[in-house]
């Protein structure tokens, strides 16, 4: 659509979606000299407009200086704002966080296409420019990379366009507006159009323009538009480039194209005569076939010569020849059967938004590659073009998303009501959406990351939404379709070539694979990373071996949408929904990440690491097992380290780097460790490690590890050591050389605890069942079923007593009858040696009729001058029992503080499996040591009790540190993570309270 004149009724109307905007092209770049070329730089024809500029706010459109744009109109009064950046995070407007219902839900009755006139917050922008010497003379372009979500433009006063699509490019031909010296580009950007209704995503609501904003010009004859087609033959081995363009400006003259290799070598080459559209197919010969294992590119150049065989462009695009395709109902690429081990990704920054950065992209990317992750969901739009470029130099696979989601139009209070659901069947919304999907596939079509093309997110579906599925598959067959939404209204089924699911169980997965489905399987969002989640993400990936048709999943999601904010206690705090007074919102629903948002690695991606790995080794006493499962690449270009510990020590190790082990085999391979046959507990340990350094990576860095455990015994030696035994009416003390306990008769428990003079307890150490909720124990209602538990340790009552002496020991039995119904009972049994050790001994005894148990275990509640830790267990980051994967049996150090995970709720945290032993010490070395007497135990130490945890809805609500907490579990609970809003934890990692339980271990000085 073309027009001289801007309309504000365009903003309520779906088919009005582009003004005067250009056609979508590809993202290549292109130089007027050769010398000029810089893949990862700018180029010269490219004037940036990012930086400050003038800036005004309205809350509605009414109230907006309607002729800002004027030529002769001032703006130099306006405050300052930075663009790239959202309005909201620039103090305006309010930030607001708001997953699957409309953000206007409560405050106004609207249906699709309806655009609030009360409250539709404006931003008038203005920036004075002159245009740089190279580009004048020239045809010269405005692009504006993104903004949200429908913005007018003028060019000295002058009407240039309108757009509406936030997250594609939006261009407008300015060659004939602009003047010599200052020009003045004005632009309206409104926070809610129709747009609105298709932009429903699951994350903060912010408008602005947000991406780069640049002037570029074309030479006299330009590449406008660019396909290039790196295909491979039925061997997979031999490469055909076929290069499809679009040319601009001056006729005649010829095209040609040169194909090297990283070395420089030409591979292929070819010309012809130039027109206004041409195509060049060449032979490449045998190529290095691209993949997330090897991201190999090669560099093409494609040259304009005009007819005088001047050279008017040079045209360079890195190229990777890859084939993906669908044999016998599997997804394969470059003929072997693809496993996406993926994350969904957010444009996100704790400061700036979805304003990122290069630096934020590289330290994502770098994190993936480091993470063993090799596939992005671009959830839910179109990304930063640089994105792109990334992940086909370090070897992402992409689901390139659409900017489609209409959740909030047919699910409401999780039910699907598509009764107004937009785009549904409406003809006036077919010709919007099929202009977003053409603005994602025409400018990333290029980039061999891209494998498949995603019609949206949660749009239910219909005749729009099959006419963007007919769409890709007709211009690229070269690629696959996904949309999970068909999964609700199976009448268009074949609009997706795969079976896509979100949150299904992996015993809904096993079902759909065990009757000879007809697609192949992807989960586009599992393992809902809330919070302390990701338990259970195993009973997933051992489907991969199971079925050939299970194709891996897209972990929701990659990072915590929180931002900063200064709080009214003057604290610099990271937020989420409802902290910005924005009503209505999802509250804490929006931190989901494997990372927080400050870029720092949550724990869970310890578990993802393990799981995600491409090989995985099972030593035994003799050697290991390598079982690579890369499609390309052998071993052979890793280091193996195997090491031989004895009780977490280090006592052997050595290297070697000629363990070659092909793609998608398997071999057993000899090492040789030294005899394991002092008494002890031996831990035969096979690292994969980096032999050099990557884009991502330095030499040495551990991709993946083995851990074979065998104990050899020891005879036990008892020492007998006399003691005292005094009896008080109310206390018993004991006392021996350097130590004195005395234990409560009215409490039940130890009183006191001394070794060298020094006191320990602070008050009597008491038996618990519950933890902090996290967030999926919320989402489940666990707070409501097992809330006699949390009860039972706040409030036992003591209810008997034994004691038995001997002459070197003396056991003190407390019974508690639990507050519970039906009515059961636990024991704590100290048995005192002479050598002051406290050996203690807990039971619950099982009764059935009551919730299964969160934990089960004693909290002791130290000075906080004892928080420096070291234990013997699984680490170094917390775990779970079905979150153990990642977790590597050793030696660690820590403070109470470093335990604690930040995440957005405080909630449980900072949990260890498998210990055997654990010291908590002041910093001069004083303190008490845990050890378990009969296998091991969970444990944490954090500067908060469980109760403190669970009473905070901040981080920084949590009180200043008094204490520290030591937890000392017989077992707990594992954390769940199929999903947050319902998903229980799975059986085999939930505790009975049927069945007794019991925890032996020993206190002792450290």
């Amino acid at each position: 659509m073309t027009a001289k004149e801007a309309k504000t009724s365009w903003l309520a109307d779906p088919e009005v979606f582009a003004v005067n905007r250009v056609e979508a092209h590809s993202d290549h770049l292109y130089y007027e000299k050769e010398e000029e070329i810089a893949l990862a730089g700018d180029m010269p024809l490219r004037q940036s407009l990012n930086g400050t500029w003038y800036f005004s706010y309205a809350t509605c459109p009414d109230m907006r200086i309607k002729d800002f744009y004027r030529e002769d109109f001032d703006c130099r009064s306006f405050d300052h704002i930075q663009v790239p950046g959202h309005i909201q995070t620039q103090g305006y407007d309010r930030n607001q966080y708001i997953n699957t219902m409309y953000p206007w839900d409560g405050q106004e009755e609207m249906r699709p296409p309806q655009v609030s006139q009360r409250y539709n917050p404006v931003g008038s922008y203005v920036k004075y420019f002159h245009v740089d010497e190279h580009l004048k003379g020239k045809q010269t372009f405005l692009s504006f990379q993104g903004v949200e979500t429908a913005f007018y433009v003028w060019v000295n006063g002058v009407f240039a366009g309108y757009s509406e699509d936030s997250f594609t490019p939006a261009e407008f031909d300015i060659t004939g507006y602009l003047k010599e010296g200052e020009n003045k580009l004005a632009v309206e950007v409104y926070k809610r159009s129709s747009a609105s209704w298709l932009e429903d995503q699951d994350f903060f609501r912010f408008s602005g323009i947000f991406r780069d904003v640049y002037l570029y010009a074309v030479p006299k004859m330009h590449v406008r538009d660019l396909f290039v087609k790196a295909e491979l033959d039925d061997t997979y081995t031999e490469g055909c480039l076929r290069v499809d363009m679009k040319l601009a400006g001056e006729p005649g003259g010829r095209v040609s194209l040169k194909l090297c290799d990283r070395e420089g070598n030409k591979v292929a080459e070819g010309s012809c005569q130039a027109d206004r559209e041409v195509s060049l197919t060449c032979g490449a010969g045998k190529v290095r076939c691209w993949s997330a294992e090897d991201p190999y590119l090669y560099t093409l150049r494609i040259y304009l010569e005009d007819q005088e065989g001047n050279i008017a462009e040079v045209v360079p695009e890195e190229v990777g020849f890859r084939r993906f395709e669908m044999i016998d109902k599997v997804m394969c690429l470059n003929g072997k059967r693809i496993l996406f081990r993926g994350v969904n990704r957010h444009e996100f920054n704790a400061r700036r938004g979805r304003a990122v950065t290069e630096e934020d992209m590289l330290w994502d990317i770098r994190f993936m590659k480091r993470h063993n992750l090799n596939a992005v969901r671009t959830s839910h739009y179109p990304n930063q073009t640089l994105w792109y470029r990334l992940c086909d130099r370090y070897g992402i696979y992409l689901i390139d998303e659409t900017d489609l989601e209409s959740h909030g139009s047919w699910q409401k209070l999780g039910q699907c009501e598509p009764s107004w659901n937009v785009p549904g069947d409406k003809e006036e919304w077919k010709a919007c959406v099929l202009d977003r999907a053409n603005s994602m596939f025409q400018r990333d079509k290029n980039h061999p990351s891209v494998l498949i093309w995603s019609c949206g997110n949660e749009s239910y579906a219909g005749t729009c939404i099959e006419a963007m599925s007919d769409f890709f598959h007709r211009e690229d067959p070269g690629r696959l379709v996904h949309y999970e939404g068909v999964f609700w209204n199976r009448a268009f089924d074949h609009i997706s070539d795969m079976e896509s699911r979100m949150y299904a169980k992996p015993q809904e997965i096993r079902e759909y694979l065990e009757k000879d489905p007809k697609k192949p399987y992807i989960s586009c969002e599992y393992m809902h990373a809330m919070g302390n989640s990701c338990g259970g993400m195993k009973l997933y990936t051992d489907l991969e071996r199971k079925f050939d048709l299970y194709q891996g999943g897209f972990i929701w999601d990659y990072i915590d949408q929180s931002l900063y904010r200064i709080n009214e206690q003057g604290e610099e705090v990271l937020t989420y929904g409802g902290d910005h007074d924005d009503r209505a919102t999802d509250y804490e629903f929006c931190g989901n990440g494997l990372v927080f948002a400050d870029r720092k690695e949550s724990p869970k991606a310890q578990e993802v690491k393990a799981l995600y790995s491409n090989v995985k080794l099972m030593p035994t006493e003799e050697g290991v097992t390598v079982r690579n499962e890369n499609l390309f690449i052998t071993t052979g270009g890793y280091t193996f380290r195997y090491r031989l510990l004895r009780d977490g020590v280090c006592i052997f190790e050595k290297t070697r780097s000629d363990i070659a082990i092909p793609a998608r085999s398997e071999a057993f391979v000899e090492l040789d460790y030294p005899e394991a046959e002092e008494p002890g507990e031996y831990i035969f340990e096979v690292q994969m490690l980096l032999s050099e350094d990557t884009l991502w990576a330095k030499a040495g860095y551990e991709i993946c590890f083995g851990q074979h455990v065998k104990k050899v015994e020891e005879e036990k030696k008892e020492k007998k050591v006399s003691m005292e035994i005094i009896h008080g009416d109310v206390n018993i003390g004991v006392r021996g050389e350097g130590f004195t306990v005395m234990f409560s008769k009215a409490e039940g428990g130890i009183a006191s605890l001394c070794y060298d003079g020094k006191e320990y307890i602070t008050r009597t150490p008491k038996l618990t069942y519950w933890r902090a909720l996290t967030d999926n124990d919320r989402g489940a209602k666990l707070g409501s079923a097992c809330a006699p538990w949390m009860t039972a340790g706040l409030f036992p009552k003591l209810t008997g007593g034994d004691m038995q002496e001997e002459k070197d020991k003396v056991s003190i039995t407390f019974e508690y009858t639990l507050p519970v119904v039906p009515v059961t009972k636990s024991f704590v049994t100290y048995t005192v040696t002479g050598d002051g050790v406290i050996h203690v001994h807990l039971l619950y005894r099982g009764e059935k009729g009551l919730p299964h148990l969160p934990a089960f275990g004693m909290d002791f509640r130290l000075k906080e001058r004892y928080h420096n830790v070291r234990y013997y267990g699984y680490g170094p980051e917390e775990n779970y029992i079905d979150r153990r994967e990642g977790a590597k049996l050793g030696v660690y150090e820590s403070t109470a503080a470093d335990n604690v995970s930040p995440y957005l709720v405080p909630q449980e945290c900072g949990n260890h499996t498998g210990v055997r032993w654990v010291e908590v010490t002041d910093d001069e070395g004083a303190g008490l040591r845990f050890q378990a007497e009969e296998g091991s135990f969970e444990n944490s130490v954090l500067p908060w009790s469980a109760y403190e945890l669970e009473a905070a809805t901040h981080q920084e609500e949590l009180p200043p540190v008094h204490y520290t907490w030591v937890r000392i579990l017989a077992a707990q609970m594992g954390v769940g993570g199929d999903d947050s809003w319902g998903a229980p934890v799975h059986d085999q990692f939930l505790i009975s309270s049927d069945s007794n339980l019991e925890l032996r271990f020993a206190i002792r000085k450290s």
